[in-house]
């Protein structure tokens, strides 16, 4: 039976590389749709886990994996060697930035080659990692064909963007319409196929380019928006305008505006980063990205402007920074998961600390902070109660999560700096509470 056969019906094995925010989600949702799945990870630790059917993912529930754990269509490995046994293998490795803000695509270049040690003919290969365009026909398939397989004969190439959004409750993997454009007609039509087996809503393009184009235009156009409330909110707050209060009143219009809220600064795995994939690639055809760029440096920005309200509002209470106990509240990027990718937090903690501050945080979701590539903070949340919350200088809400308790955080801190408008909302500006 050849691959499309398999695909027709079902009986495609479907393998999935990097089992994490998008992985794993995707992975579940093709064992949803009565598909035999292989999971891939380099983390033995992962591994172990989801073999015990636990979940890493805790934004997910405990159950989540626990279904999948005792079927005998679910298999997880870190042994990469076996890449050769799934029909269709769907790529969801990172692709962070470098030191100075150029691709790493050392991710997707490795996979790459260790799909192509075990490449065989009848393979779907498809790319979901966010990048720019021209990654999958320039960077992928030179690799994948290196061995003397030939793409769209032997084995079929396909470029699909992953739309997750951890924590999000009226959408799942299921539920986003999913873009799907190949290298050529023949594996955009078997990658369109198989998704659609999982995914309620499958839209084809005529090129990998072109999906690759579209996620990077998502993820610009959120960051633009983003960096036009974040600049909005320094002008008015110099002009003691509530920034909230103004989105709020301007999305009271039923057309041409859609709202988007001020913060600390950008988190998450794509609106920090995958702009910079699109402005560096356009400096190879002699364009430059002002626009995105300009937008990056005020996103980039907003850490820096926190601490300086910190800085003021702790003088304006007769405190120096130096020697001050200042507790950051979240340490997720987004409120309700434990998701701690590209947080601002973590650079609030960094730079507060470096000016002298006794600095502690408290997340729900989050009990204690790993290495990651910019940031080792080897620390542990506190335990939040009425009397260690009254014993801080600052308290800095950082992240929003639904868990916190605002009107007991407002009675009991000594001083409040709120980067996410949530006071407002729940017990109102008082004196000891200042916008940043």
């Amino acid at each position: 039976m050849d691959l499309k056969a398999r695909i027709d019906n079902g009986s495609a094995v479907v393998g999935v590389v990097a089992l994490g925010y998008v992985g794993l989600p995707l992975i579940r949702s093709f064992w949803e749709a009565g598909m035999r799945v292989m999971g891939f990870d380099i983390d033995g630790e992962k591994i172990a886990m989801l073999r015990r059917g636990e979940s890493y993912l805790k934004h997910f529930g405990p159950d989540f994996v626990k279904q999948m754990s005792t079927s005998e269509r679910f298999d997880v490995s870190d042994d990469f060697g076996r890449l050769n046994e799934p029909d269709a293998i769907l790529v969801c490795v990172p692709t962070p930035l470098g030191m100075h803000l150029e691709p790493d695509l050392s991710y997707i270049e490795k996979t790459a080659d260790a799909i192509a040690r075990q490449l065989r003919p009848g393979q779907l290969i498809v790319l979901e990692s966010t990048t720019y365009p021209r990654t999958t026909r320039d960077v992928m398939l030179p690799r994948l064909e290196a061995g003397g397989l030939v793409c769209g004969k032997d084995f079929y190439l396909a470029y699909s963007p992953e739309r997750e959004d951890p924590g999000r409750r009226d959408h799942s993997t299921q539920t986003i319409p999913k873009l799907v454009g190949g290298i050529d007609e023949a594996s955009g039509e078997l990658a369109t196929t198989l998704y659609r087996h999982a995914i309620r809503e499958v839209i084809p393009v005529r090129s990998a380019e072109v999906a690759e184009a579209a996620k990077i235009l998502e993820n610009v156009y959120r960051a633009v928006n983003i960096a036009l409330v974040n600049e909005l909110k320094v002008i008015l707050t110099a002009m003691d305008v509530d920034v909230w209060e103004v989105v709020d009143a301007a999305a009271t219009k039923p057309f041409g505006f859609q709202a988007f809220y001020p913060g600390p600064g950008l988190g998450g795995h794509c609106i920090p980063i995958d702009p910079f994939y699109l402005t560096w690639k356009a400096r190879e055809f002699g364009q430059a990205t002002k626009f995105i760029e300009l937008a990056g440096q005020v996103n980039h920005n907003m850490p820096r402007y926190v601490i300086e309200r910190t800085v003021m509002a702790l003088n304006d209470h007769c405190k120096p920074v130096k020697g001050s106990k200042v507790l950051v509240l979240g340490l997720a990027y987004k409120p309700d998961v434990d998701d701690v990718r590209e947080s601002p937090s973590f650079e609030l903690i960094e730079a507060l600390q470096a000016m002298g501050a006794n600095v502690d945080y408290h997340d729900p979701h989050v009990p204690t902070t790993q290495k990651m590539r910019k940031h080792d903070l080897q620390m542990r949340s506190i335990t939040l109660d009425d009397e260690r919350l009254a014993s801080y200088d600052c308290v800095l809400i950082a992240t929003h999560h639904s868990w916190y308790d605002w009107p007991m955080i407002a009675e009991h801190a000594q001083l409040i700096v709120d980067t996410r408008g949530v006071m407002r909302k729940t017990v109102g500006w008082r004196e000891n509470i200042v916008s940043a």
